[in-house]
């Protein structure tokens, strides 16, 4: 399917979004990375709102970050044998891991932010506040969204391959050391722009042209929010289309890479020429040398190493999001 047409078919699906049964039961994932006294109160929310209701949950914890995919697939096998609805707690990273469990099943997801910047779910509405994305649950329909993919490897919100990735080791090296909030993710960003790095040579193909490009990093998008955080609107837009955005700066030193994470964070990264950024549906990336070597790889701020070359594309199919109606969800958007 090109990009266009999935575009009109997640349009005509959404027109109506799908309503789901008064009794579907919830089958809940969560990190317990994020802290036993967080798993504690969501667990009491959970109790409290969903039981009042007489909704039939199933919350399962998961202490070994190794095993979330598996549980998260049992859990959609679960959600989709009675008809129910899984769910994923936690940040983006945790988001995403139980999103394509949901995606491969064909099962409704839904999410109760608890991370830091929660990108996927400010973007779709989704109330930070745990009552109250909690009750959101009860009543919200269904609606298709778009997801990315890179090779097999699902992303909510971005995807990115080299100076990237090391930026969010550090990041969470720092956070282990001094807590998890966003100041403690900015110093730790500044600190590791500061250190030396090397630029990447790859060979893009894109609507059948090969394009070499010299950057530190390529970055590719699929959030609203965060691309018109760091200044690029237009860019933000091409997402309601059916398509990712791919940026990459311009080969720079350590200073200018700096002063560009400066622009970007006042929303202003589109008014540098040290920056290449297009839209797509599919590219191909790849080696200049076409040896297949595993390459360092973020998606949604987790970490892996995948085979070159790499497919970063939109997926044919949405994910069934439950969300607040459109015009609800785009008052929410913060």
């Amino acid at each position: 399917m090109t990009p266009t047409a999935t575009s009109a078919a997640f349009a005509s699906a959404a027109e109506t979004g799908r309503t789901l049964a008064a009794d579907a039961p919830f089958f809940i994932v969560m990190n317990a990375g994020s802290g036993r006294r967080q798993s504690d109160a969501t667990r009491t929310v959970l109790e409290r709102e969903l039981g009042a209701a007489g909704r039939r949950f199933d919350l399962r914890i998961v202490d070994d970050p190794r095993r979330l995919a598996s549980v998260a697939r049992d859990a959609a096998a679960a959600a989709c044998a009675q008809e129910g609805v899984l769910v994923g707690a936690g940040g983006d990273g945790t988001l995403c891991a139980v999103a394509q469990a949901a995606h491969e099943a064909g099962c409704p997801f839904a999410v109760l932010p608890r991370g830091t910047f929660n990108y996927f779910s400010r973007d779709h509405g989704i109330p930070a506040d745990p009552e109250q994305s909690t009750k959101l649950l009860l009543d919200a329909r269904a609606w298709p969204v778009q997801v990315g993919f890179v090779n097999e490897r699902m992303f909510l919100v971005n995807a990115s391959l080299g100076l990237y990735p090391r930026l969010l080791e550090d990041r969470e090296i720092y956070k282990r050391q001094f807590g998890r909030s966003r100041l403690v993710a900015l110093w730790s960003a500044l600190s590791t722009l500061l250190k030396p790095h090397r630029h990447l040579r790859l060979h893009i193909e894109h609507e059948g042209s090969t394009t070499e490009i010299r950057s530190s990093t390529l970055f590719v998008g699929n959030n609203r929010l965060q691309m018109e955080q760091i200044g690029m609107p237009d860019e933000a837009r091409a997402l309601e289309r059916g398509l990712l955005v791919a940026i990459a700066p311009r080969p720079v030193g350590r200073l200018m890479h700096l002063w560009l994470s400066l622009h970007g964070a006042a929303g202003r990264l589109s008014d540098s020429d040290h920056v290449v950024s297009f839209t797509f549906g599919r590219i191909t990336v790849m080696h200049p040398s076409k040896k297949r070597k595993r390459i360092k790889i973020a998606t949604d701020g987790e970490i892996a190493r995948l085979p070159m070359p790499l497919e970063f594309r939109v997926s044919d199919k949405p994910l069934l999001l439950l969300k607040p109606e459109p015009a609800v969800a785009e008052a929410n958007r913060s």
